[in-house]
């Protein structure tokens, strides 16, 4: 089985590059078969990841080697560490068990990047930069600190902002697909900081493991990547310096939004309005004008957008809970101890059982939550009414004081004996309309049904239908001999008026 690199490179080659199919299999030693099915899917279907190559030895030093290297270049020249000294202390303060050869040949590329001299630099059109940063918010009247994606275009200068609850590997692939749609393209390729959400691991010989979802984003919009380097540097100050940017520019002052979607918006506003904005030295060009440049360089967007989501197997507990990061998730009671697939979005959880999607909650970022759906647990309690009033996933569920009367009065009309538990039998079938019919058409039916006095569920039911089909009710009593019955007799004018008799009187 192929990895995703690969499957990047080929696609890349043929879908970007314009090799054939037959170029492609000769290129890169696989049959046609397999170059044709690399092109038919951006991930290798039942991708797993292989073990990683062991770390180098001197990882776990590097940031003391690094530390020696700085503060030599404020000592005097002639005592400054050689390479020989730096692995003599290695050796004897921190018990290093690796080669001089080893120390030789991290030191050597580390030193030389710290003499690096720096000149301007051209921002060719296509390409981009992107970085996580964080900044304080007011949402909801709550203070809080949120994490926010930016990418941007040297070139043009235009920018896109969006805001997340926390930073994580679904929401900045989901940042890379809203700014690719914002942009109206596919960067050629993006600079980014050494994040862990892009980089799984630095190897020891300075290349990078790419994460697997990050592989997969890249391997489906087909742009390549560049990293800043960890010393000071043009290209890491370039991106840490766009992050800044975008705080004092957005968000300043403080933002107050009800939510976080608010506060997108609200972004939104601001970043598509800077694209009037003409700039310094760009010969009286806005930077929407200068965008175009970028899009003619852009690579096309793909048919379909990247699914940005974090995907893993989890198991639906006694309680009908399926447990993602600490939170649990309710799924119907049909599907306790069974296996599921969760899909983790930056908004959402959903959660599937094979190929059928079983719940659908907004996600949650506090720890140890529960997010319930009250409907998921109808058919249990239905059978279990005791448990009606103490059952958790009920609990804040507020229906109003319509259901409330409802209740009330189905308790009341049924007979003495286990008066009290059929009630709440069929106040519990009312509720299981919510399942079949809006909302609102189940509340306006228990409205009409308390109007009319049919406390009944079949005739809650029969209501809701009659707004569905848009026709006037029927109910016929003898169907339901629980129902009040009433006797309307002729009118009689003698009864008028011994109406009126009693009022004078």
């Amino acid at each position: 089985m192929y990895g995703l690199e690969i499957y990047h490179r080929v696609r890349g080659a043929v879908l970007r590059d314009g090799m054939s199919e037959r170029e492609a299999a000769r290129a890169f030693g696989l049959d046609r078969g397999t170059i044709s099915k690399m092109l038919r899917f951006s991930a290798p279907p039942g991708y797993r990841q292989t073990s990683q190559r062991p770390r180098s030895r001197m990882d776990a030093h590097a940031a003391f080697v690094d530390q020696i290297l700085i503060s030599d270049r404020e000592a005097p020249k002639k005592q400054r560490h050689t390479v020989k000294r730096i692995f003599e202390r290695l050796r004897d303060e921190r018990g290093f068990g690796g080669g001089y050869t080893t120390v030789r040949d991290y030191v050597r590329p580390r030193r030389q990047a710290l003499k690096e001299a720096f000149v301007p630099l051209a921002h060719p059109p296509g390409h981009a930069q992107a970085d996580f940063g964080e900044a304080t918010v007011v949402l909801g009247g709550v203070e809080q600190k949120i994490r926010f994606f930016v990418m941007s275009l040297p070139q043009s200068d235009a920018i896109f902002v969006k805001a997340y609850h926390a930073e994580t590997a679904e929401a900045f692939c989901d940042g890379h697909v809203e700014a690719f749609a914002f942009f109206g393209g596919v960067p050629r390729s993006i600079l980014y900081d050494n994040t862990r959400l892009a980089v799984a691991q630095i190897l020891g010989d300075g290349t990078r493991k790419r994460s697997r979802m990050f592989e997969a984003l890249q391997s489906h919009y087909l742009f390549d990547d560049r990293f800043g380097r960890p010393a000071r540097g043009n290209d890491k100050g370039k991106v840490e310096g766009m992050v800044g940017f975008a705080r004092r520019t957005f968000m300043v002052p403080i933002p107050r939004a009800t939510d976080i979607e608010a506060l997108n918006a609200m972004l939104l506003t601001r970043f598509r309005d800077r694209l009037a904005a003409v700039l310094r030295g760009t010969d009286g060009a806005s930077i929407g004008a200068r965008l175009e440049a970028d899009r003619a360089a852009f690579i096309a967007l793909p048919a379909t957008p990247f699914e940005a989501c974090d995907k893993r197997p989890g198991r639906a507990s006694s309680l009908s809970l399926v447990r993602y990061r600490s939170t649990d998730y309710s799924v119907p009671v049909a599907y306790a101890h069974r296996d599921v697939m969760v899909k983790a979005y930056v908004d959402e959880v959903v959660i599937e059982a094979g190929a059928e999607e079983i719940a659908r909650h907004r996600r949650s970022y506090q720890t140890e939550d529960f997010v319930f759906d009250p409907l998921h647990y109808l058919d249990l309690l239905e059978r279990k009414v005791g448990a009606l009033d103490q059952a958790a996933p009920m609990q804040g569920w507020d229906l109003g004081e319509e259901f409330d009367r409802l209740r009330r009065l189905m308790e009341a009309r049924l007979s003495q004996k286990n008066r009290r538990a059929a009630g709440k039998r069929e106040f519990v079938q009312v509720l299981q309309l919510f399942k079949v019919f809006p909302e609102p058409v189940v509340r306006s039916a228990v409205r009409d049904a308390l109007e009319l006095g049919a406390i009944s569920a079949d005739a809650v039911k029969h209501l809701a239908l009659c707004r569905i089909e848009r026709r006037p009710p029927r109910l016929d009593l003898r169907d339901y001999p629980h129902l009040p019955a009433s006797t309307v007799a002729a009118t009689n004018p003698a009864d008028y008026m011994a109406l009126m008799t009693g009022a004078s009187s």
